[in-house]
């Protein structure tokens, strides 16, 4: 297996074992807005391939948006962890994406350019980094709105 393809399994599969130690609590709270917010990179991910945004050059689902084993790994599982430490501090919620995302834009894409799996085409890692804003925003309030319609219903 190329080391490539490793790499993309292993993103997809060890966020997974960190989900024990989220607790039915934390996993039933957030897990909609993190579902929410996978759908929305879902799509992204058809629209960054149209727009050629940027370029995976392996994928372990052939038919798939390269960007799947991100999304149903590191992205759905990092959301929750980053949701239970975070929501209701907004401020600590900013920083901390901005420390995620910012790792994620200017160390990951680097390695992942060097090692083949994936590299920006038509987008900037700045362009990539205002991307990352928008949807941590889009997710904080997609959690909002969630919390404010469990109280009333309560």
């Amino acid at each position: 297996m190329r080391p490539s393809k490793l790499i993309l399994y292993a993103m997809m599969i060890l966020p997974w074992l960190t989900v024990p130690f989220l607790g039915k609590k934390t996993i039933k709270r957030f897990l909609p807005a993190s579902l929410f917010m996978s759908s929305v990179v879902w799509v992204e991910g058809h629209i960054a391939r149209n727009k050629r945004w940027w370029f995976f050059y392996e994928k372990i689902v052939p038919k798939a948006i390269g960007e799947f084993p991100l999304i149903v790994g590191v992205f759905l599982i990092g959301t929750l962890w980053i949701l239970r430490f975070t929501y209701g501090k907004f401020i600590r919620f900013i920083i901390l994406n901005l420390i995620v995302d910012s790792f994620f834009t200017f160390v990951v894409v680097e390695w992942f350019q060097k090692l083949k799996v994936a590299t920006l085409v038509r987008i900037n890692k700045i362009q990539l980094s205002l991307l990352f804003l928008l949807k941590s925003m889009l997710l904080y309030g997609f959690q909002f709105i969630i919390e404010k319609t469990k109280f009333i219903k309560e």
